[in-house]
């Protein structure tokens, strides 16, 4: 299932366009979505289910632990649960998680209170490079074993806690260490406590919600989120129907905000609080974007984005919304480029460690159009311009895995008419199957190419 590699190129300057579309479902929710029905009872329902790559590898991990999958059509999955602790494999089978950093993540949270687990995690070489230090500590309080010692990136041999207790954990901005944490503490004796000194996504919490006496969460003395999950419960199956991404429907409002004479309605999105903050990042800076037709979904609210060309002002992004526009980043930076004056984007330094160090992989393609860049480990300031001057050379993005810059450098072709040649595009499979297929429905326009 997973996708052929091929380049893609882009020469064509995109027209003004008046469309209403709808974006894949949400990577995030799909993916949490098959790792608590494996844990659950009975049999969850999961519908509108991201088919992409990062949900196969998730999938195929599954079922190597001896949990039975059934696709009753597309985006519709059964998951039959096998409960907590019940997930087995062989000593040393390999689990590969492909680009997915959510599913390894996630996963070894799972595994390493699950008794009895040897296995080897691996990953394709964007994840491998990844470092997992953080989550390698982080599990190794709950007491699981990572081989080779001292090594912090996959593959990596897991063997799981004996006597797992539950932990004191002081969550920051990563909501795959915070679910980490909480999937580890599910199948752990005990409480395991969880301050949220920065709110991350919550998806893992609103659907464990959903089991009674699994987790609760109340706010502490200053003001924080205490999640406190009760290890050994008995989690129910789970039923969802998951909005589509707000991550990918991120690139399609910047497409339309940059485009002059441009609107776009984007169809039942998932509009948590805590994943839209590049939407109102972007709204305080002049962008015309409304959210319509809110509904709240097991928890989770889903709702309509309502986008047109817009005049924006320079973007000032405080530390602060990082943690609820993460993947949004790379495209912010093409928004910045293309608007006037100084943008400054702090508390970014965590971009380093995603599928490519992004902070430097966009410097180097907006270099490429002649747009200046300064960074330190926390900030980066982008010195745009309205008007890009069309350079004869070509927008060229070699092979990095990263699927994030890879839709980036697409829409800043299509924006500018400067050319663009991607390499290894089939990435953006990992999240955006549609991508290309949207794009054209748009008016874009393209060429692939297999790679040599």
């Amino acid at each position: 299932m997973l996708s052929k590699s091929f380049l893609l190129f882009v020469s064509k300057p995109i027209k003004p366009y008046n469309k209403i579309i709808q974006v894949d479902s949400d990577k995030s929710i799909s993916i949490r979505s098959f790792l608590i029905g494996a844990i659950s009872h009975n049999i969850s329902e999961i519908k509108n289910v991201l088919e992409s790559d990062d949900i196969f590898s998730c999938i195929n991990c599954l079922r190597k632990l001896g949990v039975k999958i059934e696709r009753v059509k597309t985006g519709h999955y059964l998951i039959y649960g096998k409960g907590l602790g019940s997930l087995y494999a062989k000593r040393n089978t390999i689990l590969d998680c492909g680009n997915s950093g959510t599913t390894a993540r996630l996963l070894i949270g799972l595994l390493s209170t699950n008794p009895d687990i040897l296995v080897k995690i691996k990953g394709d070489y964007s994840l491998n490079k990844r470092n997992m230090r953080k989550l390698v500590d982080l599990m190794s309080e709950f007491g699981a074993t990572f081989l080779p010692k001292n090594k912090s990136n996959f593959p990596l041999t897991l063997m799981s806690s004996e006597i797992p207790i539950g932990i004191e954990y002081k969550a920051g901005i990563s909501a795959q260490l915070k679910s980490a944490a909480i999937f580890a503490g599910l199948n752990a004796n005990g409480v395991t406590n969880i301050i949220e000194e920065k709110k991350s996504r919550n998806h893992t919490e609103n659907m464990l919600l959903q089991s009674s006496n699994v987790l609760k969460i109340k706010k502490n003395n200053k003001g924080q989120n205490h999640i406190k999950v009760f290890g050994k419960n008995y989690l129910d199956l789970l039923k969802i129907n998951v909005g589509g991404d707000p991550s990918s429907a991120a690139f399609f409002t910047a497409l339309t905000l940059l485009t002059p004479r441009a609107k776009l309605k984007i169809k039942n999105v998932g509009l948590n609080s805590r994943r839209i903050g590049f939407y109102n990042l972007l709204k305080k800076h002049g962008a015309k974007i409304k959210f319509k037709n809110i509904k709240n979904i097991n928890y989770e609210d889903v709702g309509d984005i309502e986008v047109q060309s817009s005049k924006l002002k320079t973007i000032n992004a405080g530390s602060d919304y990082y943690v609820s526009s993460t993947d949004e980043y790379p495209i912010l930076f093409v928004i910045a480029a293309l608007t006037k004056g100084t943008s400054v984007f702090r508390g970014i330094g965590d971009l380093a460690n995603k599928e490519s160090n992004r902070i430097e992989e966009m410097r180097k393609i907006l270099n490429q159009i002649s747009v200046k860049c300064k960074s330190t480990k926390n900030e980066t300031k982008i010195f745009g311009q309205i008007k890009i001057k069309k350079v004869d050379s070509t927008i060229k993005v070699p092979n990095i895995g990263d699927h994030r810059i890879c839709m980036s450098a697409v829409i800043l072709s299509l924006v500018t008419g400067i050319k663009a040649e991607i390499k290894n595009f089939e990435t953006v499979r990992t999240s955006s199957p549609s991508f290309l297929q949207i794009i054209k429905s748009l008016g874009g326009s393209f060429e692939i190419k297999k790679s040599s």
